[in-house]
């Protein structure tokens, strides 16, 4: 396999402010890492969303472009029977996950822009099936975003699951900043929770309440396109791409409004404001973000032993600066951040496997697993 050997211990020369903390308070990190290395596992891709891992240690990939490839031994096989995809801007075949249960079950999820359903255009949609050889089968659509639009941008989308079994999905505000995410009873700019056959649990947040979409979790977000469980606690993180500046990291929590637009750390991208604040009464602050954006894209918290540096971390993508981000977190605050194999390409996605190992997803190159050198 082919590995690139660089140096991933750069320390930042500058550092963004947090939330709740100061610039002073972020703290470069040693360059103690030295004995890690990216090596190339899946080589050949052009924009790889998501990565799922099934039991016999095989991959299966999405790429934007609407393939599904199933990755073992070696051996790339394109498979049939994927949903339709409405390829438009940011959107196209999006994340893709296996059921907590996969081995006995068999059920993968999928998020991706679908132009089903009333309007023109596209919005997105959440999808199960299962792997039959080279095609997927039993294929249901479980949740499609309304109403459908045109715009390119902000679709978001992963997809975890929970201790308890929940799914939770992303969509971000699709361009529609000053309706969607404010406002329950329209998709757009939220994060969801189902139970795995598509069914709205009974004790979400929004469940009686008039017109309400009631597979809404939490609300207020503006285009979603990392998240992860904790591995310690349970709890569904996000990173989520601010406009220009503000881009964060959420804990989500159930019913809770993250306040986009009415309060953020960022401005338009033309360098106007569009809001005076940063803060208001009954909104959530992050758990950090970032000035200027990074563009974040991925995430993973480590709890292999492999990385014994490392654990209790975030891993995070950067797609504006084209490197992977470490940030070291205590007690629920950032205290050090790290640029990790910076300039191997735009990183789309990264994901600790069962096997332990983190692996990352970046554009125009492929999949690379993070060994000791």
């Amino acid at each position: 396999m082919q590995k690139i050997h660089t140096l991933i211990a750069i320390i930042f020369i500058t550092f963004t402010a947090c939330a709740q903390q100061t610039e002073s308070e972020i703290i470069a990190v040693e360059p103690t890492n030295l004995s890690y290395t990216a090596e190339l596992v899946v080589p050949d891709l052009s924009i790889p969303w998501g990565m799922a891992f099934l039991p016999d240690g095989s991959m299966l990939i999405t790429e934007k472009s609407g393939e599904l490839i199933h990755f073992k031994d070696g051996v790339k096989t394109h498979i049939e029977g994927v949903p339709e995809v409405y390829l438009r801007g940011q959107g196209g075949f999006l994340d893709i996950e296996t059921h907590p249960d996969y081995e006995n079950n068999g059920w993968i999820y999928m998020t991706y822009s679908s132009a089903e359903g009333e309007g023109d255009g596209g919005n997105t949609a959440l999808a199960r099936a299962k792997l039959e050889g080279t095609a997927l089968i039993d294929f249901e659509v479980l949740y499609k975003a309304e109403l459908n639009t045109k715009k390119g941008q902000h679709w978001g989308s992963r997809i975890e699951f929970d201790n308890e079994g929940y799914l939770y999905f992303s969509i971000g505000d699709r361009g529609n900043r000053d309706v969607n995410p404010q406002d329950i009873t329209r998709d757009c700019g939220k994060i969801y929770r189902l139970h795995d056959d598509g069914s709205i649990p009974e004790d979400n947040p929004f469940v009686g309440t008039k017109n309400a979409k009631t597979a809404i979790y939490s609300y207020g977000h503006r285009n979603p396109q990392g998240m992860t469980k904790h591995p310690v606690t349970g709890a569904i993180w996000v990173n989520e791409h601010g406009p220009k500046g503000g881009d964060e990291i959420n804990i989500i929590k159930k019913g809770k409004n993250f306040g986009w637009p009415v309060i953020s750390y960022g401005i338009n991208y033309s360098g106007t404001t569009f809001t005076e604040i940063t803060e208001k009464e009954g909104m959530e602050q992050p758990l950090f973000y970032w000035v200027p954006s990074i563009a974040p894209s991925g995430m993973a918290i480590v709890s292999s032993k492999k990385y014994p540096n490392w654990e209790g971390d975030a891993l995070v993508g950067s797609l504006k600066f084209s490197y992977l981000e470490r940030l070291v977190i205590e007690n629920e605050k950032v205290i050090k951040r790290e640029k990790l194999f910076e300039d191997i390409g735009r990183v789309r996605n990264v994901v600790q496997a069962p096997d332990g190992f983190i692996y990352v997803a970046f554009e125009g190159k492929g999949i690379y697993k993070i060994v000791s050198k």
